[in-house]
């Protein structure tokens, strides 16, 4: 099988541990970096180029690894490759609404996912309101974009709350206002799914004196075993995002596991440190079975 990694360098860990396992199996993989990838339009045929080498029809499949920033771009490539009849691991649609978390958790809970109590503001003027609806101080409050803790805070009071807003208002980004799960304890939980599966799992403890839990912020993980009801909100959640692999992030409350966000390139270092299992395996496993079943028709 020949797939192309889109991703901007190899030495990313998941990157490379997804080419390493590929070479492992004897397939050739080669990184894409999508952000030097053309697509050309009219004439005979849509073509897709990487500087000045045509790459339109170079692979049986796609592992996307996009990036925050680069995500129109990088969904736009992707989206030609599909339209080609290259399998990909995650679609162009899955990743442009995984990547928007308005949208995503309107979808979902549409789809009766529980997701975490939210509201989605662009006035200050009606914020003291909108809180009391969330029952109260603290809220989170989160850019749409943000990654890895990044644009995400804690507002202990109204007047705070107000000020974050009236603030980030000032991005021309969507503002997320979300319940304070308190008796998470600065915990949340990450399911890796590929497939219909989910391949392992982890807690993720905030760092002293921080109330994110991600590990880029100095929060610490350990391999978890979860129950039914959040394996099934995790490859629920995955299936109608249009992703085939995806980091499902829950938290636990009284009223039982809610989805914080999907992500749509989610890293596996420390997923593979905390659990032990070879989760770059799964990836390339699920690419050879869709891969074998595209090609039998």
């Amino acid at each position: 099988m020949d797939i192309g990694l889109l991703s901007v360098s190899l030495n990313v860990y998941s990157t490379h541990r997804i080419a390493e396992e590929a070479q492992r199996r004897d397939h050739y993989i080669e990184l894409i970096d999508h952000m030097r990838c053309s697509v050309q339009l009219g004439g005979t045929a849509p073509a897709i180029y990487l500087d000045n080498e045509e790459i339109t029809h170079s692979f049986d499949a796609i592992i996307p690894r996009i990036g925050n920033r680069v995500t129109a771009h990088g969904a736009m490539v992707v989206r030609q490759f599909e339209l080609n009849g290259v399998f990909s691991s995650a679609s162009s649609r899955g990743i442009t609404r995984a990547r928007n978390k308005v949208k995503t958790l309107q979808l979902l809970s549409r789809k009766k996912i529980p997701v975490v109590p939210t509201l989605i503001t662009v006035n200050p003027a009606t914020l003291e309101k909108q809180i009391e609806l969330l029952g109260g101080p603290p809220v989170i409050i989160k850019l749409q974009e943000g990654t890895q803790g990044l644009g995400v805070m804690l507002a202990e009071s109204t007047r705070s709350a107000r000020s974050v807003v009236d603030t980030l208002l000032h991005l021309d980004s969507d503002i997320l206002v979300q319940k304070y799960i308190e008796e998470s304890g600065g915990e949340d939980l990450r399911l890796f799914v590929v497939g219909q599966q989910v391949v392992g799992s982890m807690k993720r403890s905030s760092a002293t004196g921080d109330f994110r839990s991600n590990m880029h912020r100095g929060g610490s993980a350990e391999a978890i075993v979860p129950t039914a009801q959040e394996t099934h909100m995790a490859v629920k959640a995955v299936k109608h995002l249009g992703l085939g692999i995806a980091g499902v992030d829950l938290v636990r409350s009284h009223n039982g596991p809610l989805l914080l966000e999907v992500n749509a390139s989610p890293g596996l270092e420390a997923l593979e440190a905390a659990t032990g299992k070879n989760i770059a395996g799964e990836i390339v496993s699920y690419m050879e079975r869709n891969v074998k079943i595209k090609r039998s028709f």
